[in-house]
């Protein structure tokens, strides 16, 4: 039940206003004076207030306190002078509406109602704010799927943990953005989390960028430089593709590992480290364990709690989110207005098999908003590949296929002519007799 808060200071007329709104079940709280009225804003769900009150405080100090303290809340302000500035300085302060004495009690109800749907809905809309917030604060990963909802779950239970973390999965599929969550809802967030991909690193290089290096240790090393291990201290590392670290490295990993120690290169001073490890893959690292590709006692002190992200391919549901996502960050980073993504294109998307993954999703949204001049992206502004994908399946039947392809074309060509079957038939690079005859076949 709503909670209205009336403020009258004609007694006779406060009391028709609270069995009025009593009688169509509302709360109704009641005060005299703007002093009396204050204590009681906290609870309301929406005031209306006599613009005249003795005291202090009047109508339009009210509507300034709600403003300030409590600006969801919308003020309905009655007055018996009709005063059109005063009116605009109360709308301008935030009103919600100004009406004028005598006034048909169902009136007001409709003002008041109009007032109530429109804070219910500011309501949501904060609540809805506040949880995206919360989700990218404490989450950061926009997925609805049961795969990803499963990979959420083992995130949510293993980040408190202070154990070792391996993340599998296809390139493109948020390695790295998942590690940054486990990091985020960890008790180490408040320290660093520092990563680096050691296929990026010739290996000659990686070891200092680990472990650092004394002044002195190599051409070019002018000064000492602490290493990931050092600056990640108390907090986490990610080591990203950790399957492309060479064999001497990995020896040198584990004893970081297991002694909790590492030594800069050229360097005789072994240092205390205290860092949570966190690695991905996109290759399968068991096997190559199997082969004597990578060492199995790394691997076990590595696969303490194994996370898989699932290919973009499998969780087709999160796809819409993920589109949507992308097109609201790349119209703001663009200075456009564009809205959504049209059905058509919506389930083209849907359709493809993404081996990109999440990635190449965003790379397509990003070129589709940079393209598109509309509100809405189409099909027109995504890329051939992706436009004409067709995942063969069992059951497939080309000559449908190739039949609808055909019909989507003469209606895109005839509506891009402005209906016109003699310029549609020269855009499609056909006879105007050939168009008739394929318009006809199609019944279109």
């Amino acid at each position: 039940m709503e909670r209205i808060l009336i403020i009258e200071d004609e007694l006779n007329f406060l009391e028709v206003l609270e069995m009025y709104f009593k009688g169509k079940g509302y709360l109704v709280d009641a005060a005299t004076t703007g002093e009396e009225a204050v204590p009681k804003l906290k609870d309301a769900d929406v005031v209306v207030s006599d613009i005249k009150l003795p005291g202090e405080i009047d109508g339009i100090s009210i509507l300034e306190r709600v403003k300030t303290m409590y600006p969801e809340v919308p003020v309905i302000l009655i007055t018996a002078y009709a005063s059109v500035k005063d009116a605009v300085r109360a709308l301008k302060l935030g009103a919600e509406d100004y009406i004028i004495k005598p006034f048909d009690l169902e009136k007001l109800e409709v003002v008041v109602k109009k007032a109530l749907e429109a804070y219910s809905l500011r309501r949501e809309v904060e609540e809805l704010r506040k949880e995206l917030e919360r989700i990218y604060q404490e989450q950061n990963f926009i997925a609805k799927s049961p795969g990803m909802n499963k990979v959420m779950d083992i995130v949510r239970r293993v980040a408190p943990q202070d154990v070792n973390v391996l993340i599998v999965g296809e390139s493109g599929t948020g390695k790295s953005l998942l590690a940054r969550i486990i990091h985020g809802l960890s008790p180490r967030k408040s320290r660093n989390f520092v990563s680096i991909n050691c296929a990026a690193i010739p290996e000659t290089l990686l070891e200092s960028e680990l472990f650092g290096f004394e002044k002195g240790s190599f051409t070019g090393a002018h000064t000492r430089k602490r290493g990931l291990f050092e600056i990640a201290q108390g907090g986490t590392i990610f080591l990203d593709e950790i399957s492309n670290m060479s064999p001497m490295m990995q020896v040198k990993l584990l004893n970081a590992i297991q002694e909790k120690k590492i030594r800069r290169v050229g360097g005789e001073v072994e240092v205390n480290v205290d860092v949570r490890i966190i690695t991905a893959t996109n290759r399968d690292i068991e096997k190559m364990v199997e082969r004597g590709e990578f060492r199995e006692d790394l691997f076990y002190r590595l696969d303490v709690v194994r996370i898989e992200i699932p290919p973009l391919r499998e969780r087709k549901e999160d796809i819409p989110l993920l589109a949507q996502h992308f097109v609201d960050f790349y119209s703001r980073k663009f200075g456009k207005k564009i809205l959504g993504i049209e059905k058509n294109a919506m389930k083209i998307l849907e359709n493809y098999n993404w081996p990109g993954n999440v990635r190449e999703l965003e790379n397509i949204i990003e070129r589709a908003v940079a393209l598109e001049d509309g509100e809405y992206i189409t099909e027109e502004s995504l890329p051939e590949k992706i436009a004409h994908f067709k995942e063969i399946k069992e059951g497939f039947n080309l000559e449908k296929y190739i039949e609808e392809e055909m019909k989507r074309y003469l209606k895109s060509a005839y509506m891009r002519a402005g209906k016109n079957k003699k310029k549609a038939a020269e855009l499609l690079g056909i006879t105007y007799r050939s168009f008739k005859y394929y318009w006809k076949k199609y019944n279109l």
